[in-house]
């Protein structure tokens, strides 16, 4: 017997409720709390020769974040983050992928291993960075290990 005469053949019966599922696979809902927007930019002088990082960890944490979520590379990322925040009507720079290479080198991110099925939603807040599976409750918190006391951090 072969694995084509083996394999078992489904049919769909509804498809009006499969076209609706092939359509939700697709859907993305994304929120970025507004304590982010207003960290997103790094107020605070080095006191050290040379410029002042322009962007705040925070802003290194979710574009590296939502890197890893959507499997993007750096430039994609950027480009994402770009169109993320032009839909939101959000006027904040994006950091350039190089700038968040550099950056990511002094944090350390910790991303949790979630289970693959279902919708994902992603959450931006002062508080974390939180990617929540629809029906299941479950929250994941991600979290920036080197932060100083008193920094915003997710």
């Amino acid at each position: 017997m072969t694995a084509e005469a083996s394999k078992t053949q489904y049919r769909i019966r509804n498809w009006r409720a499969y076209d609706e599922a092939l359509k939700q696979r697709g859907s993305l809902t994304f929120w970025i709390d507004e304590a982010v927007l207003k960290a997103w930019m790094n107020t605070d002088k080095t006191g050290k020769r040379g410029a002042s990082r322009t962007y705040s960890d925070i802003a290194i944490a979710a574009m590296s974040t939502m890197g890893s979520v959507m499997h993007l590379r750096g430039r994609q990322t950027e480009g994402f983050m770009t169109s993320v925040f032009q839909l939101m009507d959000v006027a904040l720079p994006v950091p350039d992928h190089s700038t968040v290479s550099r950056q990511l080198g002094k944090l350390s991110i910790i991303l949790p291993v979630i289970e693959g099925t279902g919708s994902r939603h992603v959450v931006v807040d002062s508080t974390g960075i939180k990617v929540m599976a629809k029906g299941n409750g479950k929250s994941v918190n991600m979290a920036i290990a080197s932060v100083a006391p008193g920094e915003n951090c997710i």
